[in-house]
């Protein structure tokens, strides 16, 4: 078989199996349930049992027939064997009575045996053994056979159950097993009798598959009473057992105690087994409460055998009990251990608690002697203020002074707009008011800088240290160079409008050098700029940029590198840009 075929039918057999569990466990909690609600009705059943047996009793009352009262009795007996072995007992000796004044010797044997079920029933085997044997099974009429042969079978096989020695058993065993042929010999084969007893030979003899595959072909040919279906569904259960198929078997055994106590049977043994089941399972309520209703059912019918029984499978319950408590017994070392572990942190972390407040508490008293250092300060802070006072009116008065300068500034930027709208109407000069725009720019830029230092100087006379951080401040030197770039660069775009274009047209493609924003120059293009207005001196540049020499020396070698001709000749080049264009503006 190749290798993903096989993985593929093991992957689709392990599904299965998985199904098939699910189903089996689905089925099982239904029955489970099923058999909660007959528990809980199981007195409403005993009561149509007793509304049976008031009527026959009604019915033998009335009877003026022996005939008639011999077979009222017997169905007497039949009605109270399973529920009351007391009455069965007194109903077996009172059809005996009867059997004997009708002087008919069958119906005497039959009331015998129904004597020696009963015996059997409670324990009572010898006297019991004594009946069977007082039979001449030779007046036995084929219909009394399957009676007869069933008793003895079942007075063999509980002799066995109980002998002491092994010998012995192994004698009952034969007895047992010789007595079975003969039940199957004189029933029907398609009986429940011969069914129940082929079954119970092939689990006697380990066919447990072949007991299961004729069990469950009866019961799905023929339509049972709730008794039968329990008698059928234990000799199932067993079969199952057997096999070590724990699901089939507790789904007979459930199934075996509904029809038990539907019918309103006490003297049964599947309830029993399902409670010892559960034990084992871990159930215990359910386990504890189906004990219980096993025996009080057993109690009420005097079954003695069955009482012994349930005696006997205390042991194992409380055996189950132990390994419970063991378990229990562990599982409170370990939460002992745990709540041990738990203490000795809480104690490790009320000493680190305990040692953090006398941090705290040091830290309290360094804090006091703080707040009476700060209180000095705080003096000593109020005498600066004043003295801070005094120097606020001299920096008024050169604030005053500072706005008249920059009022003279705005004169001189409006008559500077005044130039640049003459230079725009002159192309031919455009070159020189540029240059002399941009140095009168700088040079009140330079004299408003100068203001700030001379300031700087006349504040720095006293201990003001928060003036002299605020006169320090080049604020309005930036903002004034910043608003003079962005009128620079607007201005300079406005005259060469393809200026950046054709500057990148000089440079290599993948070299190209590209504004942030539009309307603005960068730091390279600027220098160019400059340098097309004729202002190619770098130290010039560097003052007008705010730059140092350097600085200014080594963008100027990077921007030739990136040049697409000769690196020499770039600069030239950039002389040239706009040429064109104002020469046809000339023309």
């Amino acid at each position: 078989m190749p290798k993903k075929v096989y993985i593929y039918v093991m992957v689709m057999l392990s599904f299965l199996c998985q199904e098939a569990y699910a189903v089996s466990s689905l089925r099982i909690d239904s029955l489970m349930n099923k058999l909660d609600s007959v528990v809980a009705d199981r007195e409403n059943f005993s009561r149509l049992r007793e509304s049976h047996i008031a009527t026959l009793k009604r019915d033998l009352k009335a009877a003026t027939d022996d005939s008639v009262r011999y077979e009222l009795l017997g169905n007497l007996f039949d009605t109270y064997k399973p529920y009351n072995t007391d009455s069965a007992y007194y109903y077996s000796l009172q059809r005996e009575n009867v059997a004997r004044k009708i002087g008919n010797p069958v119906f005497v044997a039959n009331a015998r045996m129904n004597q020696a079920n009963v015996l059997s029933a409670v324990g009572m085997y010898h006297e019991a053994m004594s009946i069977v044997n007082s039979i001449d099974a030779a007046i036995l009429p084929d219909y009394l056979l399957p009676h007869y042969f069933y008793t003895r079978r079942t007075l063999a096989g509980n002799l066995g159950d109980f002998a002491a020695f092994s010998t012995i058993r192994a004698e009952y065993n034969a007895l047992t097993n010789s007595y079975r042929d003969s039940v199957m010999s004189v029933n029907d084969p398609a009986s429940l009798a011969y069914i129940i007893t082929k079954a119970d030979k092939y689990n006697s003899f380990g066919q447990y598959d072949k007991a299961v595959e004729t069990m469950n072909d009866f019961m799905s040919k023929n339509d049972l009473s709730e008794h039968e279906k329990a008698i059928c569904a234990w000799t199932l259960a067993e079969s199952y057992r057997y096999l070590n198929d724990a699901e089939n078997q507790k789904e007979q055994l459930i199934i075996s105690s509904i029809g038990d106590l539907k019918a309103a049977v006490r003297e049964y043994v599947s309830l029993r087994h399902l409670a010892l089941l559960l034990y084992k399972e871990g159930d215990l309520e359910r386990a504890y409460r189906f004990m219980n209703i096993a025996m009080d059912d057993a109690t009420k019918c005097n079954a003695r055998q069955r009482i012994v029984e349930l005696n006997g499978a205390y042991p194992e319950i409380s055996g189950i009990y132990v390994d419970k408590i063991k378990k229990q017994q562990h599982s409170l070392m370990v939460a002992l251990w745990i709540i041990t572990f738990l203490s000795l942190v809480v104690v490790v972390t009320l000493v680190y608690v305990w040692k953090q407040m006398k941090v705290i508490s040091k830290s309290r008293s360094d804090l006091a002697v703080a707040n009476d250092k700060l209180n000095s300060l705080n003096e000593e802070l109020m005498t600066s203020n004043e003295n801070l006072s005094v120097a606020n009116v001299k920096l008024s008065e050169s604030n005053s002074r500072l706005n008249e300068a920059i009022a003279g500034l705005s004169e001189a930027n409006r008559k500077l707009s005044c130039a640049y709208k003459e230079i725009a109407e002159n192309s031919s000069l455009k070159e020189f008011y540029i240059g002399r725009y941009m140095e009168e720019c700088m040079s009140y830029i330079d004299n408003l800088d100068s203001y700030r230092k001379s300031l700087l100087k006349l504040a720095g006379t006293g201990k003001l240290a928060d003036v002299k951080d605020k006169l320090k401040s080049t604020e309005i030197l930036d903002v004034c160079l910043k608003n003079f770039y962005a009128d620079f660069d607007s201005t300079f775009l406005k005259l060469f409008p393809t200026f950046v274009e054709d500057f990148n047209k000089l440079l290599l493609d993948e070299e190209r050098i590209v504004p942030k924003r539009e309307g603005a120059l960068s730091t390279e293009l600027r220098i160019f700029a400059l340098i097309r207005l004729g202002i190619t001196d770098s130290d010039k540049i560097a003052k007008f940029l705010h730059y140092s020499l350097t600085t200014i020396y080594n963008y100027r070698t990077r921007v030739r590198n990136k040049a697409r001709n000769e690196r020499a000749a770039l600069e030239a080049e950039v002389m040239k840009i706009g040429l064109a264009k104002d020469a046809k503006n000339t023309l």
